[in-house]
């Protein structure tokens, strides 16, 4: 009953018109967002979140929450019009989708889209408001040996699940913790890897290296190739949810009919692709862990609004886990509207050439960068990442576990540091204590997985 009160308190905190405006215009933001290939949830949460610097953090996680949903559901127009999915998530939906629309049934394509839209962050939204607290009080018994394995173990799995080859996302997922390594460190202030710049003793800033790894590095690649070729490489290199790919298309297959034109495809990958946003919010809130690139950005806009997402997030701030609960069926409801409402003027925003669409992209990086400080270093360090970036990604590095690196290097650092003080020095309570023995197993088995020879075993055993 508790939590019904908290979560009627957030709803009625959310109908003023400030808010219901905020959700709106966002929400169409983040379509417009998904329905331009080249463009991803994840890009267009960073940019967002470098305009909601000035918000209260429950307004600011309102615009960005209704993009990431916008931007979702969004995809699906272009992959049913053109079969060029907007995002990587409506992959499988394309398949059966652009089948109805060749068939004459586009509208009808684009309705099942909705509706399965719908449902499934719908189903989300009550799993997000049942689970999230029932796995913060279960992580209240972590301490600093849990933590550690646990944000380990989310940086080993998005390398393992984004790209083709999990040794590369490992790489950038370790090239992300030692970028947060970078300034004072968090216990005794001391200078690391500072160089005697006085610049980098405040650390690589947060935004400007989100906003460069998918801002800057993503006008790059799109800009870099012909028109047709970005597009469709588009789907293959801007992974925008960690592992959200393997599971539509595990969705679809089991549906049947595969790019035949199947309504229960179409509703199935659609429904999956939507209920995936608030179960990759799930762990940001509870555990400190994201389950997507676009949680992670998510994540890092709490932490900067003064939101420490982790177990203590029920015990501090109980009323911030609802209202996030309140602010996703609210995205959910603007996304029906629009859905209903605005199928054809939605389209024409396909007409508007990249040349326009990529500067605009730029001089929100370069503005987004500079805001949180006021720092021109900010915006050269969103230069070098997206260089970086886009340098790495042509040679099929991902740069989701990059980002995951950077949010929860400091909570592997600190947790690392911690432990080690609580035992003096020894290393076996990372090993010993019951929940993270097991964590610890986990994080093994998840680098052995990847191990041909050690799947060859498993594959024999089972």
């Amino acid at each position: 009953m508790e939590g019904l009160g908290l979560l009627a308190h957030s709803l009625l905190g959310l109908l003023g018109p400030w808010q219901v405006t905020y959700a709106l215009g966002a929400t169409l933001v983040g379509i417009v967002i998904g329905i331009l290939p080249g463009l991803s949830a994840t890009l267009g949460i960073a940019l967002m979140t470098t305009l909601t610097v000035k918000m209260t953090p429950t307004d600011a996680i309102l615009v960005l929450v209704c993009v990431y949903v916008g931007a979702i559901y969004g995809g699906s127009r272009t992959g049913i019009l053109l079969n060029i999915p907007g995002t990587a998530a409506n992959a499988a939906a394309t398949l059966d989708g652009h089948q109805l629309a060749k068939q004459g049934l586009a509208g009808r394509a684009m309705g099942i889209a909705t509706t399965g839209s719908v449902a499934g962050s719908l189903f989300g939204v009550l799993c997000l408001a049942t689970l999230t607290p029932l796995l913060a009080e279960a992580a209240l018994k972590f301490q600093a040996y849990e933590f550690f394995w646990l944000a380990l173990l989310g940086v080993l799995m998005s390398g393992s699940l984004t790209g083709n080859d999990p040794l590369k996302g490992w790489l950038m997922g370790f090239l992300g913790l030692l970028t947060a390594q970078i300034g004072l460190d968090g216990i005794h202030a001391h200078e690391r890897f500072t160089f005697g710049s006085s610049d980098l003793t405040g650390g690589i800033g947060l935004i400007p290296a989100l906003v460069g790894a998918f801002g800057f590095a993503e006008i790059l690649m799109v800009m870099s190739e012909p028109a047709k070729q970005a597009m469709i490489n588009t789907v293959d290199s801007v992974l925008p949810r960690i592992g959200d790919v393997l599971k539509y298309w595990k969705t679809i297959l089991r549906s049947g009919a595969i790019g035949k034109g199947s309504i229960e495809g179409m509703m199935a990958a659609e429904t999956g692709d939507n209920a995936a946003i608030p179960g990759a919010i799930i762990p940001a809130l509870a555990l400190a862990v994201p389950g997507s690139a676009p949680a992670a950005v998510l994540m890092a806009a709490m932490i900067i609004h003064g939101v420490q997402p982790g177990p203590m997030l029920m015990v501090n701030q109980p009323q911030f886990v609802y209202d996030v609960v309140a602010i996703t069926l609210i995205a959910t409801l603007c996304m029906l509207v629009f859905g209903l409402v605005m199928v054809r003027p939605l389209m024409w925003v396909l007409r508007v050439p990249r040349a326009i669409i990529m500067p605009v992209v730029f001089v929100l990086c370069t503005l987004g960068a500079y805001a949180i400080a006021s720092r021109v270093f900010d915006i050269w360090v969103m230069l070098c990442v997206g260089v970086v970036c886009f340098m790495l990604r042509r040679q099929g590095f991902p740069v989701a576990p990059f980002v995951l690196g950077i949010v929860l290097g400091d909570i592997i650092d600190k947790s690392l540091r911690r432990g080690l003080v609580l035992s003096d020095g020894d290393p076996t309570p990372f090993f010993t204590r019951p929940i993270a023995g097991v964590l610890a197993a986990a994080a093994i088995l998840t680098v052995l997985a990847q191990v041909p020879a050690v799947r060859r075993i498993f594959a024999r055993i089972t």
